[in-house]
């Protein structure tokens, strides 16, 4: 049976999970909330990166992604910084919805997969 690799354990949820050679992150948020969407896409997606650095891989390898906006008015200016930080060529299938975020200072959330 193959290892199941867990990162960030709590006791709702990992921060991240490896398994068969694919990662999974939990939805990241910005740190700092006083920011625009803007400033909270790049926290995020600077996030992202260092996650899957941790597991061995690289937004190069990326599957999947579900994107939570609090405003979908927002999707440009997240997409502008989204496009700008995606590979050549490397976008994965994605859904970008309008959600109630937990905190309401949260702009935006971003769940991926990739793989190794």
């Amino acid at each position: 049976m193959s290892a199941i690799l867990r990162k960030g354990v709590g006791p709702v949820l990992s921060t991240s999970v490896e398994y068969h050679g694919f990662v999974y992150l939990a939805g990241i948020t910005a740190d700092d909330l006083s920011q625009d969407v803007t400033g909270q896409t790049q926290q995020v997606l600077d996030k992202i990166d260092a996650a899957l650095e941790e597991h061995g891989t690289d937004k190069t390898r990326l599957l999947q992604a579900q994107v939570w906006l609090k405003d979908i008015r927002d999707r440009d200016a997240m997409n502008k910084l989204w496009t700008a930080w995606l590979p050549q060529g490397g976008a994965p299938v994605r859904a970008c919805v309008e959600a109630n975020m937990a905190d309401p200072r949260h702009l935006v959330e971003i769940m991926v997969t990739a793989c190794r």
